[in-house]
């Protein structure tokens, strides 16, 4: 592993941590609930996308926390930045991670094969 994937990793690892302590300082209380599960950061650091735990939220529910994050972005953003004393944050993108769900949509047909 390089050094600059070391750094890319680890700053994955701090955001991962951040971004939920970010959100529960939040003031709207429907943001607390949600689960990150993992972060991505681009090449250069300068983009990352949060994936979220899709849980059962409906559509419309997933649309909505979306717009909230797009909201909070700059303010989430500004957290992590001034807790690493980083000079500037990625900038967030946030998304829900379907493959997780997919992934345990294949999980249990393979139960469901096993038993048969």
């Amino acid at each position: 592993m390089t050094e600059a994937q070391i750094k890319l990793k680890r700053t994955e690892s701090v955001l991962l941590e951040l971004i939920p302590a970010a959100l529960s300082s939040l003031g709207d209380v429907r943001l607390h609930v949600l689960d990150i599960i993992d972060v991505k950061c681009s090449k250069g650091r300068s983009d990352a996308k949060v994936f979220i735990h899709p849980s059962s939220y409906t559509e419309q529910e997933k649309n909505e926390f979306l717009k909230l994050l797009r909201n909070a972005r700059p303010v989430i953003e500004t957290y992590c930045m001034k807790n690493q004393g980083w000079f500037r944050s990625p900038r967030l993108t946030f998304e829900f991670d379907e493959q997780f769900q997919q992934s345990q949509t294949l999980e249990e047909l393979f139960k469901k094969i096993a038993k048969e």
